[in-house]
């Protein structure tokens, strides 16, 4: 897994490195490494490095010492380097003279900022670090919002919070941040501003993660195919009940979706059932619970109504030792009735986006995504997963799991419908709770990602998705998966 550490934790990872490394060297690690991210970016943009321009943003602390020594080894590889200082007083000596001793241009004056650097090819952000709070203030957030040039971000975009991502302001958006020791959770919670991610070991000691991804290869490695002795019901029977004959599209993305993710067998309950069996014949449907048959989890929820007859049979799936997946109408249900759901001893799995959540407990996530979900977790004590493009799950006692999709192309009507197909598809084969709604998450990005891109064929970048492509997909994106892992 990749882990996301806390701005107190890297400080204490620091703190016990310079007890091992002489005074400075983590610095000079760091500006080493950010100099060989902006000298390959300006290979990326066309041409070598001598002869290039660059400008620094440079603010008080360590963050912008990591910028001006960068300066100062992008100098003399012959670069053109001009740092504007926002708080000259206090920026940081030993860089600010390796810098000038390199040659490279200061100026000591913010109002100048703008046109001092205007012929720069890049801008490296060295503001603030993991210290910052808060947005930035306003002589910064002028000098940024009125640059035209590409900004490479040292450790984080600075504006942005560190530890939960949130923007309240005038932030930074770089094209790629340059995260020094550790990834930090802004790297994931708000990847729409840090861009692409370089990382650079700088030779900290970290601790377990409580913010971790998981790796794409091990859940290829992970994801349930059948063995020699399986059978289709060793494999996972994954019991469905979404959709209405209003609307059988939940009904049939949904249980397409636990077909797709390759459950032994799917067995459909509800009104939709011959929608369902018009697209998957291999499907068992039934109109209620007691036809049902044997399975081995539920997913209860998408287009399934929040009548009587709809709550009741939310009860009966709740009441038995099987684990259950709620999504949509479900989550409503529940909204109004916790204790159909609090004490279970089976895997409960909510997958609330943002809305969901506020009926679930009467408040926005707000601004510190991972906090709320990991409350609501231990409150009800059942995996959460809270969509968004950072999907965020948390289950009572364990670390939280991110996924951060890289994009929103999974952010369209029914996707979500999948997305718990899948997450009861794995754990009708007996994944645990908080790595299948992880997995799953992961391969539905995978899947509106390749279906984004399938949708330009030949073409550069990608287009706007509905989520039948998406579905179409899965079996893709698991494929890759496994491929990555072989």
């Amino acid at each position: 897994m990749s882990g996301y550490y806390t701005a107190d934790e890297v400080r204490a990872a620091e703190a016990e490195l310079f007890t091992r490394v002489p005074e400075g060297e983590p610095m000079r690690r760091a500006a080493y490494g950010l100099a060989t991210v902006v000298a390959a970016e300006l290979r990326a943009r066309g041409g070598g490095v001598a002869g290039r321009e660059i400008g620094l943003l440079v603010g008080s602390g360590d963050n912008g010492g990591d910028a001006l020594w960068a300066g100062s080894m992008l100098r003399r590889r012959g670069v053109a380097v001009t740092a504007v200082l926002l708080n000259p007083a206090r920026a940081h000596a030993k860089g600010l003279a390796a810098l000038r001793k390199a040659g490279g241009r200061v100026c000591a004056d913010p109002a100048a900022a703008v046109s001092e650097l205007a012929g720069a090819d890049l801008v490296v952000d060295g503001i603030v670090g993991i210290s910052g709070r808060g947005s930035l203030r306003p002589e910064a957030a002028r000098i940024v919002a009125e640059l035209n040039v590409p900004i490479i971000a040292a450790d984080l975009p600075s504006g942005v919070d560190p530890d939960t991502g949130a923007v309240d302001g005038p932030a930074v958006r770089a094209a790629v941040t340059v995260a020094f020791g550790a990834r930090k959770p802004v790297h994931a919670l708000a990847a729409a501003w840090c861009g692409r991610i370089e990382l650079v070991p700088i030779g900290l000691r970290l601790p377990a993660p409580r913010l971790a991804a998981l790796d794409p290869a091990a859940v290829g490695a992970g994801w349930p195919v059948p063995g020699p002795e399986d059978d289709k019901y060793t494999q996972g029977v994954t019991g469905v009940h979404a959709g209405s004959e209003t609307y059988p599209g939940a009904a049939v993305l949904c249980t397409g979706a636990a077909v797709a993710a390759t459950s032994g067998m799917v067995r459909y309950v509800g009104s939709a059932g011959s929608a369902v069996l018009a697209q998957y014949p291999e499907v068992v449907a039934a109109p209620d619970l007691g036809a049902a048959g044997r399975v081995q989890a539920w997913v209860f929820g998408p287009g399934s109504g929040t009548d009587r007859i709809a709550r009741d049979r939310l009860a009966e799936i709740l009441a038995t030792e099987l684990p259950v997946v709620v999504d949509a109408d479900g989550l409503t249900l529940l909204a109004e009735q916790p204790d159909l759901v609090r004490g279970r001893r089976a895997a409960t799995v909510l997958t609330p986006h943002a809305g969901e959540f506020h009926r679930l407990t009467g408040r926005d996530p707000g601004p510190d995504r991972a906090g709320a979900v990991r409350e609501l977790a231990e409150d009800w004590q059942v995996t959460v997963l809270l969509k968004g493009r950072a999907t965020l799950i948390a289950e009572p006692g364990g670390p939280l799991l991110v996924n951060e999709a890289g994009g929103s192309w999974a952010a369209t009507a029914g996707a979500g419908d999948i997305l718990s197909g899948v997450i009861g598809s794995l754990l009708a084969a007996g994944r645990e709770p908080g790595w299948a709604a992880a997995a799953a998450a992961l391969v539905h990005a995978a899947a509106a990602d390749i279906a984004a891109h399938a949708a330009r064929p030949g073409a550069a970048g990608a287009a706007p998705i509905s989520a039948g492509p998406l579905l179409r997909h899965l079996p893709a994106a698991i494929a890759t998966l496994r491929a990555g892992q072989a």
